[in-house]
């Protein structure tokens, strides 16, 4: 609880008493690594926030192959934002990476509380924007760089995800094969 409340504290100046009530509209949940918490196809009954471990987002290809299109560490929300919002099934699958434990939050539960605290209606835009302005930069460096560039900028932004995320995910999210992935390791160790 103390870590969302912190997370919370960055946006919006709330109390205990307020906390309380807030967190009172989410629940705490334990997931293990490779747990599906939501399949394509499905309605999209949760926003997950990541209070330890790692989730992600991602859809299987015409081919057959699952292209990672988000990750979620420590203090970040993921879902399919359109599909909750509109409440309509899903084009997305969301799997925890890692063990961890995370607050999800329901539809009818969200509009309840932006209703009894309006202050997490300006959280929530705060949270959207950062999240949008993070994927308006990740599809121009998609048209800027070449993948050895665009592996170079994301591991010197995000290094920590280079440690942690296996190399098969991490190459998914880039838009590369395991194999290129590898490929361009080892010539930037050489």
């Amino acid at each position: 609880m103390e870590t969302f409340k912190v997370h919370l504290d960055k946006f919006i100046k709330i109390n205990e008493e307020e906390f309380t009530s807030i967190f009172s509209f989410f629940q705490v949940l334990e997931v293990k690594k490779k747990e599906n918490l939501m399949q394509e196809g499905e309605l999209c009954k949760f926003k997950y926030f990541v209070l330890k471990g790692c989730l992600r987002k991602f859809f299987v290809n015409e081919k057959g192959v699952e292209q990672t299109t988000e990750f979620a560490i420590e203090n970040w929300w993921l879902a399919d934002n359109f599909a909750f919002e509109q409440q309509v099934k899903s084009q997305f699958n969301i799997q925890a990476v890692e063990n961890g434990t995370i607050v999800i939050i329901d539809f009818q539960s969200q509009e309840r509380l932006l209703e009894k605290h309006p202050m997490m209606e300006r959280y929530f835009r705060m949270v959207y924007q950062r999240a949008y302005a993070a994927a308006e930069k990740r599809i121009r460096y998609l048209y800027e760089m070449n993948k050895e560039e665009y592996y170079i900028h994301f591991s010197t932004l995000y290094p920590w995800f280079i440690q942690r995320i296996p190399q098969y995910l991490l190459a998914s999210f880039l838009g590369f094969t395991p194999e290129y992935l590898s490929e361009i390791r080892s010539k930037l160790r050489s």
